[in-house]
């Protein structure tokens, strides 16, 4: 741990949306807040907002898919935070399609963010929580892994993260590693507005919809997916390690 006791989280894709206040809630929670995203100038607001707010965060950009810019990132980290024990892989894309008009880059771009940049920032980071024999791991799944029209990409990636969780979980739990997923349904958020605007809907209406669909009579807001990433992140779950959170506003299988 840091000198002053401080945990480092790292939150990637946390320029905006789900991941943003994801950022902005482990801040609350006392700590200091890697805020990494592809374009480091459009982390800037979260990160002002959290220093604004009296808390520490950094602002860092980097291709989660690529493993010189993950390596120059968690490094960059390590010297301006200190070594990071808690890791949000959030960072994600869609390129939604109907499998017979997807094309090769559409699949690979999505594998590429979602699997390849969580294995990657993942496998960086660990070193730094097995040796300090601490360490929380929160990856963001989907109720897309369950199947869902015109994402057979993002479907695919959402369900390999659940399986990587749980391989995780197995092999760091003895380092005092815990690794967990969240698999949130309709969050509003810019990504749900874009599949709006490719079903060729307005964003109140797809809101409208997935309202009436939730046992809760709502949709979801980043808030609801960063509450779940507190507990998970948190001192107190070192008991919980493997498991796969619906946070979808109703009951999942």
């Amino acid at each position: 741990m840091t000198t002053d006791q401080q945990r480092v989280a790292v939150v990637t894709g946390a320029a905006r949306g789900i991941g943003a206040g994801v950022a902005r809630r482990l801040a609350a929670d006392g700590m200091a807040v890697a805020v990494l995203d592809l374009d480091e100038s459009a982390c800037a607001p979260v990160v002002e907002e959290i220093a604004a707010a009296g808390g520490r965060a950094l602002a860092v950009g980097a291709d989660v898919s690529d493993e010189e810019q993950v390596a120059a990132a968690v490094e960059r980290i390590v010297d301006e935070l200190g070594p990071p024990t808690v890791l949000v892989n959030n960072a994600g894309i869609i390129r939604d399609n109907l499998i017979f008009r997807m094309s090769v880059a559409d699949w690979d771009s999505v594998m590429a963010v979602h699997l390849r940049g969580a294995f990657l920032m993942t496998r960086a980071c660990q070193a730094h929580m097995t040796a300090e024999r601490h360490g929380r791991i929160v990856n963001l799944s989907s109720t897309s892994a369950q199947g869902n029209r015109g994402q057979v990409n993002y479907s695919a990636a959402k369900a390999g993260m659940q399986g990587f969780t749980k391989t995780l979980a197995i092999e760091l739990g003895k380092f005092g590693v815990t690794a967990n997923a969240i698999a949130p349904g309709f969050i509003e958020t810019e990504m749900t507005a874009e599949t709006a605007e490719r079903i060729g809907i307005s964003f109140e209406d797809l809101k409208a919809q997935a309202s009436a669909a939730a046992a809760v009579a709502r949709t979801g807001v980043p808030a609801d997916i960063a509450h779940a990433a507190s507990f998970f992140a948190s001192e107190g779950a070192g008991f919980t390690t493997g498991q796969v959170l619906y946070v979808a506003g109703g009951p999942c299988d």
